[in-house]
């Protein structure tokens, strides 16, 4: 249980890191009030929050990596075939699969996607 809240607070940490880098003008319109995460197949940016914390692991969810050059990161965003609404697993126990080692929670992705965190 530790690791699995190490693996959330990390996630959240550098989701807020990336937040702060924003410039002045993107706050003021909004950005920069929860984390962001980087779509690999869209090249694309996404606001996102924090909904539910953790969610028993059922149903469909997208592995997140959260800890790439670009920050916490998914291969599929909005409007892909493979994004399922920001239901995300972080495989904590290493073995590549989702199991009850992992880490499952909800953080929506808000568009629209942008170049820059």
């Amino acid at each position: 249980m530790l690791k699995k809240t190490s693996i959330a607070l990390s996630v959240c940490l550098l989701a807020a890191v990336a937040a702060i880098s924003l410039s002045s003008k993107e706050a003021v319109a909004g950005r920069g009030d929860g984390g962001v995460i980087y779509v690999m197949s869209q090249g694309l940016y996404y606001d996102t929050f924090g909904a539910a914390d953790p969610l028993p692991p059922h149903g469909p969810f997208q592995q997140l990596f959260p800890d790439t050059a670009n920050g916490p990161a998914t291969m599929y965003g909005p409007g892909d075939q493979g994004y399922v609404g920001g239901r995300w697993w972080v495989d904590v126990d290493g073995d590549g699969e989702m199991s009850a080692g992992d880490h499952y929670f909800l953080c929506p992705l808000l568009g629209p996607g942008r170049e820059a965190p």
